[in-house]
């Protein structure tokens, strides 16, 4: 089947605020929207079904049913926000799926928060920096359809995105087709290594602290805060670790030369 939206409660939405948060490159954006759904209390609106997920389907205690993706919504003070999140995205080995899937799951989605009155739309992904992420504190980089909204999100500590490249899935294409509706937009891309399988809470945290201070949402940090200190702690050991065995290694072989 194709991409189907089953509308649980229609909103209609002033000037609504779309975030998504799919699984990617460290699970940054999936962790920072789950993070700050919970929190927030959201109310769900929408189910989303579609033959480009993988082919699978979800049990719980001898249960099963189809994998599906949600919208969510909430109201903070004046604005008002839908919230797009799931376990899953289109696939992205064409060995086992189309671009055109891709394309299409995205059109639909814009279709149908275009028509609840979304007029801007952030897209939370991870960046992958490598072996850098294992030395330095997270940054949040940010890529948009425009120059204000860049420089808006300076202020609130991103770092423009200064190298021409390309984003891959959800994040980039739902952004990418917003703007040819008319919706204007960011992805918002916390700096990760892509080895992080289980994903990166420290950099979700930099990027979950940046949509803090931009939106004033009131979230208890708690849980993220002691998550992020595990991993950087696991980052130092590892760093350690590399120096301990660069230290043997020099000991055992003399110098390296080049």
């Amino acid at each position: 089947m194709p991409t189907t939206i089953k509308v649980l409660k229609k909103k209609k939405l002033s000037k609504g605020i779309m975030f998504a948060g799919l699984p990617g490159i460290g699970l940054v954006g999936k962790i920072v929207l789950d993070y700050l759904m919970k929190e927030l209390k959201t109310e769900k609106i929408a189910e989303i079904y579609s033959d480009s997920f993988p082919p699978s389907v979800h049990s719980k205690k001898g249960l099963i049913e189809l994998i599906k993706d949600e919208l969510h919504y909430h109201k903070n003070g004046k604005n008002e926000y839908i919230f797009l999140s799931g376990p899953v995205q289109p696939i992205i080995d064409f060995r086992q799926g189309s671009a055109a899937e891709h394309y299409e799951f995205a059109e639909k989605i814009i279709e149908s928060v275009k028509a609840m009155g979304v007029k801007e739309i952030y897209t939370l992904a991870g960046l992958n920096i490598g072996e850098k992420r294992l030395e330095s504190a997270p940054r949040v980089v940010c890529t948009a359809t425009n120059e204000k909204i860049l420089n808006e999100f300076e202020k609130f500590g991103a770092v423009k995105e200064k190298h021409e490249g390309l984003i891959s899935g959800a994040a980039g294409l739902i952004l990418g087709i917003g703007a040819e509706h008319g919706i204007q937009g960011a992805c918002l891309m916390g700096e990760t290594n892509s080895s992080l399988i289980y994903g990166d809470p420290g950099s979700a945290k930099a990027l979950l602290e940046l949509l803090i201070k931009k939106h004033k949402f009131k979230v208890k940090m708690d849980k993220i805060d002691s998550e992020a200190k595990e991993i950087e702690k696991t980052f130092k050991a590892m760093e350690k670790q590399v120096e301990s065995l660069s230290a043997q290694q020099e000991t055992d072989e003399g110098p390296l030369k080049y």
